[in-house]
Formats: structure tokens, sequence, C-alpha cells
């Protein structure tokens, strides 16, 4: 896209759309000043995503707002309504659960919600895990007995229901019930949920011994098997706060291949639940994009706490500048609003916050990891089917052939497991000098045979179908056919019938034993790149280890034509020496600690390559 004409872009607040040829948004985003925000997409330095975008769009449209709050709104909106392909997607649009008891009412109870009403009831929570949230509300009432039906089954009832016969419920239904023991039961439970399980277990343990003296064994019984479940029910709980402030820490991860992004819900002073999120294609440059569009989308939907911290990214700064420089103000003032109180955006200055965001930043990580391995195995799952693969191929060994006219041949094999390259099972095979790629595989497989187990679950060979047919009948010879699957890769050929070797090839050829034709499998695939991917790395092996024997071999020929170097010798200097060059360059020290060459030896052959050095630095003189 070109650059837009500066005048043509209000210098106030507002939203911009980024839209292709065809009209369809691209990307929504907000400014405190318009024509400062938009020109700043037409500079160098980048993210991959921008760029991404730019390539893409054809047209930038606005729509001004009389204050940045508004521009934040609307933001908010246009994202939702469109989905635009570049703004991050939260993808999570429902509400956390919360649990909500409501102190005034004759007897209270209990309830799972999902949002907050504006009333005076007492919220706690979230809990993601909805399983969890019932546990925890089914092992409360066992507990203490908390009524679960309805207000009007509450007005209706005149006998107890069988929660109370199951010795689950107070039964307030039958009018016996003193109020001040049902109140006592709602003040216990609410002290759980608020992180007081402390201060009450130690109350419920003075019951109890109270009970046991005055010889009450079953009200005695019923403190104890009381004081147990809430232990359970806590044990897992780590204080990490003094005193009661609710908080959200943020942590950001960069991953290998996206961004992770980790939220812990700390409740009166302990951690109580957490959650993870993770955008694939993303980088360390989208960090401070990906906090504002997740702080906007998520506490557009959940009740936000007094303090929430923010990740290392806004750390740098570290001064109260940082939050109003990337519009965390008017989102806290939005916050505020919804929630009824006071919403602030804090940097972590002391170790206790810093401890909050590792915590954050170390589930980020784990969450980018399991996302990474289910990819990966979704990638293998998927190879299995474009190659007809008997099995999922968890193990790929690959093979590729590199020698110059025959002479220094290797062969290179690297192994990738689960998706991952395993550089510490990578091996190079020295070949006979054959000058014949074929030939040469069908001799380097029996030595791959004698190597044994484990075998891969798929061969891939860099080459067409003449490399897969001479390993493939190399196999059979050993009467191994069907020890594991064989597969070839080929370079694309260009309009002329030679094989494509531009940089940024998408369309290689897979070749499978006893076919003609090439798999069909879709150019720019992901199954594809990772076959690339896994050939790629073998090539550069098998080079590499070619070049380090032919630089071996020409260094061996140079010493032997030097007089008193013999074999012995020759294997001893080219061994630790790359080249004739640095050879020449050793000092007498260098050539004296080599084992099995001694002062004495070492003394004679600085004198013969003083002379060499002479003679190579020496004018040549013009041939004819």
């Amino acid at each position: 896209m070109q650059k837009p004409d500066p005048a043509s872009i209000p210098n106030a607040p507002g939203v911009y759309l980024y839209k292709n040829e065809q009209g369809k948004i691209l990307y929504v985003g907000k400014a405190r000043i318009l024509r400062r925000r938009v020109l700043s997409y037409f500079r160098s330095d980048l993210s991959p995503k921008t760029r991404a975008m730019l390539s893409h769009a054809a047209s930038v449209e606005f729509l001004t707002t009389t204050t940045e709050k508004e521009a934040l709104l609307l933001e908010a909106n246009l994202i939702k309504k469109h989905h635009p392909h570049y703004n991050i997607d939260l993808k999570d649009d429902k509400q956390y659960f919360l649990f909500r008891i409501d102190p005034k009412a004759p007897y209270p109870r209990l309830e799972i919600v999902r949002q907050i009403r504006q009333d005076q009831a007492r919220y706690f929570g979230p809990f993601t895990a909805a399983q969890a949230a019932r546990d925890t509300w089914k092992l409360l009432h066992r507990t203490f007995g908390l009524r679960r039906c309805s207000d009007r089954a509450l007005r209706n009832r005149v006998r107890p229901c069988l929660y109370h016969h199951l010795g689950q419920c107070l039964a307030p239904c039958t009018g016996s019930l003193d109020p001040h023991v049902y109140a006592r039961a709602v003040e216990q439970v609410c002290a759980l949920l608020a992180g007081r399980a402390e201060q009450l277990i130690s109350d419920l343990r003075r019951r109890m011994e109270a009970a046991a003296e005055a010889l009450a064994f079953e009200e005695a019984a019923l403190l104890r098997d009381q004081i147990r479940a809430i232990e359970r029910t806590v044990e897992q709980q780590a204080v990490v706060l003094p005193g009661e402030t609710d908080t959200d820490a943020l942590g950001l991860w960069p991953a290998e291949k996206g961004m992770a992004l980790g939220l812990v819900f700390v409740r009166n002073g302990a951690i109580g639940d957490a959650r993870s999120f993770y955008w694939p294609n993303l980088c360390q440059q989208d960090s401070r994009e990906i906090l504002l569009a997740f702080l906007s989308q998520f506490y557009a939907l959940q009740l936000p706490p007094p303090r929430i911290l923010l990740p290392r990214p806004l750390q740098e700064p570290e001064s109260e500048e940082a939050l109003g420089a990337f519009g965390l103000k008017d989102l806290a003032s939005l916050l505020s609003e919804q929630r009824g109180r006071t919403v602030r955006f804090e940097l972590a200055v002391n170790a206790t916050d810093k401890r909050l965001i590792e915590i954050a930043e170390a589930n980020a990580r784990d969450y980018a990891q399991s996302k990474a391995l289910h990819a990966e195995s979704a990638l293998l799952v998927n190879l299995q089917k474009a190659l007809h693969l008997p099995r999922i191929p968890r193990r790929i060994e690959c093979v590729d052939v590199s020698h110059c006219q025959g002479q220094d041949s290797r062969v290179g094999l690297v192994v990738f497991e689960d998706g991952l390259a395993k550089p510490n099972l990578y091996r190079s095979y020295s070949m006979p000098a054959l000058n014949d790629d074929y030939a040469t595989l069908a001799a380097w497989l029996p030595r791959r045979l004698q190597s044994g187990a484990p075998w891969p679950d798929l061969l891939l060979i860099d080459g067409g179908r003449g490399q897969v047919a001479a390993i493939a009948r190399a196999m059979l010879e050993a009467g191994q056919a069907d020890l594991f699957a064989l597969a070839g890769i080929a370079k694309a050929r260009t309009e002329d019938g030679s094989q494509d070797r531009r940089a940024g090839n998408v369309s290689d050829r897979i070749f499978l034993p006893g076919r003609t034709n090439p798999l069909a499998i879709r150019p720019g695939s992901q199954e594809l790149l990772f076959l690339q991917k896994i050939r790629d790395a073998t090539h550069r092996l098998a080079i590499s280890r070619h070049r380090q024997a032919h630089r071996k071999s020409a260094l061996a020929s140079d010493l032997l034509a030097l007089p008193g170097i013999g074999q012995a010798t020759a294997k001893l200097l080219w061994e630790h020496f790359a080249s004739l060059e640095a050879l020449c360059r050793a000092e007498l020290t260098d050539l004296a600690k080599i084992p099995g060459i001694g002062l004495k030896r070492a003394q004679k052959l600085v004198k013969v390559l003083a002379t060499l050095a002479t003679k190579k630095t020496a004018p040549e003189r013009p041939g004819r």
C-alpha cells in the first residue's frame, strides 16, 4: 500500500480501518492522534505481521471521535463485529464462573453465576474451570449445609428435602431453624471463599475440642469432618500477598512460533486460578499490541480487580508515563466505570509483584510449549495421510549424498523425532568413490541396517524416483522391504524442465516407491514445508561433511609432497589442521604439542614448512 497524503488524515482522536481491494476490513486500530499513528505504519522497523497486513491493504479509512476513550470503545465494537484478520483476536467470549451470596437475604443461597449484578451481594472468583467451580460448590454445601432450593421453593416447602436427611442442608424451610445458626454457616462460607481459611479452621477446631469435652461426640465428629473438607479445599492455594488485595498479574512469553500470555488471578491474598492464551505467527514486536487488545477484550466480559499488574514489556520505562503512552489510562477509566470502583494498571516494583509476573510468564511458557506439541502432532497426523503411511511418522530420518566427481563421498543422515530435530543423532557416512548417487545410496543402506534400531517410521531421501528406487531395491535385496516407509523429495521443475533451485520455492515434488508421478501435495502446505525443512538440514550436513573431507584430502596430498613427511606424520597433521595455510602459520610449540610429533620432529617440520611458505608467497612468473 502506498503511503497516504498526510493532509488526508485527520489530526484528531479516532479509529482507522485498513481494507483490501474488495473492501474487506483487514485491521482496526485506535489512536489519540490519527495522523501520527497512521504515518507510523510506513517506517522501516515494522513487525512481520504489520508488514504482511500492509502488503494486502489497498486503502485506509477513518472514523473520528471527540476523545480517545470513545475511540477505545469504538475500536472494541468494530473488532467484535468484523473480526479483522490482522487484529489480535481473544477467541474467548465466555464469562467465567463466580460465586454469589447475598448476606442480607433471610436465608442466603450460594449461587454459581457468570455476570455481576448491580446489587449488594458478594461475589467470589473467577473460576475458569466449570467442573472445579461445581465441585467446590458441592463441597461447600455438604460441609456447611446451606440451602440449594430456589426462593420460591423455600416459601412453598413445608417438609425438609432429601439433602436435609443426608445431613447436607440445615433445612431453613421448616421454620424451626435458629436464624443465627444459618447466619454463622453463611459467615463461614464467606470466610472460606474470601481466603480466611486459617481463621475459620482455628475457630472450628476450638468448637470441636469444646464439643468433645462436653461429650457431644456427634457434633465434634461433624466439626472434624468440616475441618478436613476445608483443608482439602484450600490445600493447593498459595498465599502470595499480605492482606486481601485482589490482583490480576499478566505475563508475556515469546515462543518459537508465536506469543503466549499468562493471567494469574489473586483473590484475597491467594492465587485462586489462572488462564493462558496463545497467538501463532506473532513475535515480540507485537507485545504491546497484544497487551492492549487483550485488556480491552478480556475485561469487557469479566469483572476487573482493583489492581492489574502489567507484564515485562511495559516494565522497561518503569514509570507512570508508560501507562498513558499506550492508552492504558483511558482503559483504566473505562474499567473503573464498569466495576463501580477504581481499577489501576500498575508496574511490578516489589519482589512480591515480580514473583506474580514470573508465575504468569511460566504459565504462558508452558501453554506455548503444549500448543507447539499439539501443532506438531497434528502436522505428523496430516503427513501420515498425505504420504499414505501405515503409521504416524514420529521418527523421520533423511539422507543425502554429496561428492565431487565421486571423490570424498559422504552420506549425511539427520533425525527428527516428534517433529523436532535431534542434532545429537545426526550421522555422516564415508562412502567409496562411485560417482553415482544411486549406487552410493544402495551401498549405504546395508550400513544403516547394520546400525540397528530404532528404525525410522519414514526414511526421506533427497532425490526423485531414481534415488527412491535405489533404496527400495537395496532393502528388497536385504530382505527388509517392509522395515520402514520410503519417500523422496525432489526440486520442482521450471518451464524448461530443469530443477527449480530458486530461493523460496514451495513446490517440491514428493515420490513414493513404485509410483511414477509425484504425489499431489499442495504447494506451500505445512506438510511440504516440513519435509523441505528436513531435506534442507540433511543437505547442509552432507555438504559440510563432504567439504571437510575434501579439505583433509587436499591437505594430506600437499603434506605427502613435502620432503621428510610420510603417511603417519601427514595423518597426524591433517587431523589437527584444517588447511595447509593453517599448518604453515603454526608455531613450534603448537606442533610439539601434537601427540606423536615431539620437539625434534616439530623443529624439522618448522624448517620444511618455512621453505614451503616462502615458495607460496614468492611472486609467480607470468605464464606464456
